[in-house]
């Protein structure tokens, strides 16, 4: 069986974890490549809740996982510009944000959920899958906050359906919130925020009472925002005093190690905003 190993006192761990600490992917994405074949341990295919200890081959498509932790966590922003894919190869030949992204010696950068091919602005990245899952996990509590531009106002009628809920594919979805932002003639824009970030949500809930949304842009993330002095496709990375608090807030005992960045990441500016649990940094300032 996949998962066991002759030095039954060996240490073990879950095999989405491993591959996790060693900045392959967040657990739920390597939950999918176990569950679709990818991986094996000591030359069998591997099955979800396999154990492994750190004696074991572990092999992803044929090639040899290198299983070193990667306990300096790192963080980059993106602000994405429409057009590009969040993928690491894209099948229609479009522009991929890993592409942009800065070469790591070891490990890959992991993006911290997705947004559409349309859908502009901020995306967060880290080197970390065990940072990456935290983020990520519903559990978490983490909302999402898009800026909505439609075509029509919303009615009184319309606005508490959305805040309710609709059943998308049987799966009951709503906006934690929804306000009206700005607007003039045709354009209006509305912010929303999510809980969880499910596939085309935001649209597809503005779509479920007859409006089609005309732009998208995710301007929050948690405590985490979209700053003005990052342009459209650029990515800056994150300061180290901003990675630990959030690492702190999440309940994470790893801490990035300084890489000489002692001022944040555009002046005395953080891309951090006041949040439950989150002790900002020393120079933030609002």
């Amino acid at each position: 069986m996949a998962g066991t190993t002759n030095e039954s006192t060996a240490p073990t761990v879950k095999l989405q974890k491993a591959l996790a600490d060693a900045g392959l992917g967040s657990r739920r994405t390597i939950e999918k490549w176990i569950a679709a074949g990818r991986v094996r341990v000591d030359g069998e295919l591997a099955t979800l809740g396999d154990r492994v200890s750190s004696a074991q081959r572990v092999e992803l498509d044929g090639k040899l996982v290198s299983r070193r932790v990667h306990s300096d966590p790192r963080m980059l922003l993106m602000n994405k510009a429409a057009g590009v894919e969040v993928t690491r190869k894209s099948v229609t030949d479009r522009r991929t944000v890993f592409a942009q992204l800065p070469s790591l010696k070891s490990g890959r950068w992991i993006s911290i959920g997705r947004l559409d091919v349309g859908t502009t602005g901020l995306l967060l990245f880290t080197n970390n899958g065990e940072l990456a899952n935290k983020l990520m996990h519903p559990s978490t509590n983490l909302d999402r906050e898009y800026a909505v531009r439609v075509r029509t106002l919303l009615d009184e009628e319309k606005l508490e359906r959305l805040t309710r809920g609709v059943v998308l594919d049987g799966v009951t979805c709503r906006f934690s919130d929804i306000q009206y932002y700005d607007g003039r003639g045709s354009n209006h824009w509305y912010h929303v925020c999510l809980m969880e970030g499910r596939n085309r949500e935001v649209r597809r809930l503005f779509e479920s009472q007859g409006i089609l949304v005309s732009r998208l842009k995710r301007v929050r993330f948690g405590p985490f925002i979209a700053p003005s002095f990052v342009p459209a496709g650029r990515v800056v990375e994150i300061h180290t005093d901003e990675v630990n608090a959030v690492c702190e807030m999440l309940g994470l005992t790893m801490r990035a190690r300084s890489r000489g960045d002692t001022k944040p990441t555009s002046g005395n500016r953080s891309v951090l905003i006041p949040y439950p649990n989150l002790t900002l940094p020393r120079w933030y300032r609002d």
